[in-house]
């Protein structure tokens, strides 16, 4: 089992930042499991995220870093000039006692939010809109970043982490940097009741099941699946299966597709 080191993070002590988070269990709207294998787990709150930091020129004091329970990236707890505080994603390098600000243009200085038109070629962003005023939708999870590749009429051409060189909007903002704990891919889970308290239930391989419960089961002893393409237990053919709807309008924004990676 491994862990991150989590000593320089801070206990959350603004509770007006803090929601109570009512669990789902991968149930859809109608209260039916959508997404197998999820329950349990530990109790949280939910932390009220900044996504957008709209106030433009009012700089903004980081006053803490904390650990969020619902993601896998670390939050800076800041204090603008009016002592009102928030929560934003903190990038890699961030330090308490550090000031940011949301600026048009300006210095692209780790941790402050500007548009992309006004972001130099070549600089790391996250944080990053799909619609002007949206909010923050791409790249969002620990250590990712996106790279602002070239500016070309209304369009900003950005290469993801995925791989994949898309267009975006040049009046779309962005945070500058890359974000924080970019150690988490290296965690180790290390055993099934760490599992359990983050909400991850118990997953038996088709495999080991009898054919009336799913297409891999049966045989004598270990045995193959005893098909071509592996298949879900509604038959449905589970990997390698394109899902994107090919008429997409936003598909025309995609310069590049991320490559497809190789299974094991």
């Amino acid at each position: 089992m491994t862990f991150v080191e989590k000593k320089h993070l801070v206990k959350p002590s603004t509770k007006s930042l803090l929601r109570p988070l009512k669990k789902k269990a991968g149930r859809s709207s109608s209260g039916k499991i959508s997404v197998r294998h999820r329950g349990g787990g530990a109790k949280r709150k939910y932390r009220i995220i900044d996504f957008k930091r709209k106030r433009i020129g009012v700089k903004a004091k980081v006053l803490a870093l904390e650990y969020d329970p619902n993601r896998t990236a670390w939050l800076a707890l800041v204090e603008y000039e009016d002592k009102t505080k928030a929560y934003f994603l903190a990038p890699q390098g961030l330090k308490p006692e550090d000031e940011i600000v949301t600026v048009e243009s300006g210095e692209p200085k780790t941790g402050n939010r500007m548009k992309l038109q006004n972001i130099p070629v070549g600089t790391m962003v996250y944080n990053i809109e799909m619609k002007p005023g949206q909010g923050g939708k791409l790249v969002r999870t620990a250590g990712s970043s996106a790279q602002v590749l070239a500016h070309e009429g209304k369009y900003v051409h950005l290469k993801l982490p995925s791989g994949e060189v898309r267009k975006i909007l040049r009046e779309c903002w962005a945070d500058i940097g890359q974000l924080s704990n970019p150690q988490h891919r290296f965690e180790n889970i290390g055993k099934a009741g760490r599992a359990r308290w983050m909400g991850r239930r118990p997953k038996v391989r088709g495999s080991a099941m009898n054919p009336v419960d799913h297409p891999h089961g049966g045989g004598e002893g270990r045995t193959g699946i005893g098909m071509t393409h592996p298949k879900t237990k509604w038959g449905k053919i589970a990997y390698g299966v394109r899902t994107r709807n090919k008429k997409k309008a936003s598909s025309r924004l995609i310069l590049k597709r991320r490559k497809k990676k190789k299974r094991k």
